[in-house]
């Protein structure tokens, strides 16, 4: 059992060397992370000062890069946690369903005569019929247009439902099209809020849907709350309208095919728009920080082809009118069309500077969220926490590691000595994994270290106590420990299939630190059991081969 064949030699030290490897980035984490900061910045081909120049220099290319990305709590860095309002959505499906029926009801104007749109409350359209007698006929006619809808919770469900009070025709969304809209809608805006986050470069950022409508974000390394908030805060609702005319009157009221939207520049200014857009920034595919012809910061953008041909042909029919740019229901710019603009793409000008071209440049490429959000909560870590922190965690990593170096040592002489090294390549393993995968290193996660260190030992002292009882049984130095070894692995493989249960329960259950906590675990019991069952066993080995003991002092 203490043979080890050319392929097991080979299975057991390749990923000890790629540990040893791979681990080295972590004894100089800062040259290293400066210098992967500075690669990521040319390789976007941006601009390249000396010091840039300096940081790539400080970490050779040929040596591995990977280290593992540190949390907030480690770092410092932005926490949000903000509600997202669904009442938005509500609102836009209702005025979606409002096409559709208003069209319906033009068709039947002789039998039903003239209709009103009234106000109703979220979620609700009241459409007042002139001639009531006819509400019955109106409420069958609508209701072929509702949609069916896809739940769990009714198999005949439909997306909306169709009433009547007194002469006025009520139009709701049923519960089950609130459910749907309701994930949907949280669906997207993780998603975009992610993207906008991953745009800006930032690292390892946790991005968790939390109850019904609220998200947790936080992003390490990140300079404070507010700089986050400016990032994934605005709706970023993109449209291009016409400008139907200009007015200083912010309280004149417009009728259902129009809106009222204000400059975004000058205070007393308000454009009244066609309420239907040309073209919607749902149908744009890239958008970048530029510069004008003027050499002022812009942002260029680009259409699919659909929404070149409707901007190319609207365009080539308006020459000489004024266009509205909106972005989340404020006029940003309204120039006048100057000629026809084939292709799809064009220059969004105004007030910029070049961190808010850049900014929403961003935003527009993430994509629209697709409702408001609201912030309930907000702070900024500082690094100075983050660095106190990982002193603690290093101080109390080393500590524990002394101590369990040096009751092995005393405890099991030369084989408590092969039990550190092992030990030693087991937490290169850990921090080579977990770079790796992507892993993020948390204050618990430090925690979850420091307690495979005591557990990595664990395997071993089962072992050696088997060991010491068979020599008590005046067996052999060779039989002992190949008996050790065996009797000893139902326990050991017991144990951590035990613990890694436990893990993967925490990362499954989790969220945030559990989750960090849950991941060094894992990893440090695969590795554990790595460690204590082969590569402590190839120590033993080359040990009672080199020098053919006739006693074992343990």
């Amino acid at each position: 059992m203490l043979n080890f064949s050319r392929l097991k030699l080979f299975l057991v030290l390749v990923p000890c060397l790629w540990a040893i490897y791979s681990a080295l980035p972590h004894l100089n984490y800062e040259r290293v992370e400066r210098s992967n900061d500075a690669r990521k910045i040319l390789e976007a081909g941006g601009s390249f000062a000396k010091d840039l120049k300096k940081d790539l220099k400080n970490w050779p290319s040929w040596l591995p890069n990977n280290v593992v990305n540190l949390g907030l709590d480690l770092r410092g860095g932005a926490h949000l946690l903000v509600e997202v309002s669904l009442e938005d959505v509500y609102e836009e499906s209702i005025d979606a369903i409002w096409v559709e029926v208003r069209g319906k009801l033009r068709e039947m104007r002789d039998d039903i005569g003239s209709i009103r749109r009234i106000d109703a409350g979220i979620g609700s359209l009241r459409v007042r019929i002139e001639n009531p007698d006819t509400i019955p006929l109106v409420i069958s006619a609508i209701k072929k247009l509702s949609e069916p809808v896809a739940s769990l919770s009714s198999l005949n469900a439909k997306s909306f439902t169709v009433s009547s009070i007194d002469n006025v025709l009520v139009v709701e969304l049923s519960s089950e099209m609130k459910e749907v809209l309701n994930g949907r809608t949280m669906a997207q805006s993780l998603e975009i809020i992610r993207r906008r986050v991953d745009e800006a470069g930032t690292r390892e950022p946790s991005i968790q849907r939390q109850g019904k409508r609220r998200i947790l974000v936080q992003v390490p390394g990140i300079g404070s709350a507010e700089e986050l908030l400016k990032l994934i805060g605005k709706t970023a609702k993109l449209s291009f309208n016409a400008v139907q005319s200009r007015t200083t009157d912010g309280s004149k009221s417009v009728n259902f095919s129009q809106n009222l939207v204000p400059d975004a520049t000058v205070s007393d200014l308000f454009y009244i728009l066609d309420k239907t857009s040309v073209v919607s920034g749902n149908e744009l595919t890239n958008a970048q920080a530029s510069f004008d012809q003027n050499n002022r910061p812009a942002v260029s953008f680009q259409f699919n082809p659909a929404g070149g041909r409707k901007f190319g042909t609207y365009t080539k029919n308006n020459i000489g009118s004024p266009f509205a740019i909106v972005l989340d229901e404020e006029v940003i710019s309204a120039p006048v069309i100057q000629s026809h603009i084939p292709g799809g793409s064009g220059i969004i000008t105004g007030n910029f500077s070049v961190e808010e071209s850049n900014r929403l440049a961003i935003l527009l490429r993430a994509g629209a969220l697709p409702a408001k959000i609201t912030v309930l909560e907000q702070r900024t870590i500082g690094p100075e926490l983050g660095s106190d922190s990982i002193k603690s965690g290093r101080f109390a990593a080393i500590v524990g590691g002394i101590f369990v170096f040096v009751f092995m040592v005393l405890s099991y002489g030369v084989f408590g000595l092969f039990a550190n090294l092992a030990l030693l390549l087991n937490i290169a393993l850990i921090f080579s994994i977990m770079a790796t995968i992507g892993a993020t290193l948390t204050l618990p996660g430090i925690a979850g270290i420091v307690l495979t260190l005591g557990m990595a030992v664990d395997a071993n002292v089962l072992v050696f106590e088997r060991i010491k009882e068979e020599l008590r049984l005046k067996k052999g130095p060779i039989q002992s420990i190949e008996l050790g070894y065996e009797k000893a692995l139902t326990s050991i493989i017991d144990a951590n299939v035990t613990t890694m249960i436990a893990a993967v329960i925490l990362f499954v259950m989790g969220s945030g630190p559990v989750r960090g906590f849950s991941i060094t675990l894992g990893v440090g019991i695969v590795t554990s059991v790595f460690t204590a069952i082969f590569v402590t066993r190839l120590f033993i080995s080359i040990y009672c081969s080199k020098t053919r003991p006739k006693v074992i002092a343990i």
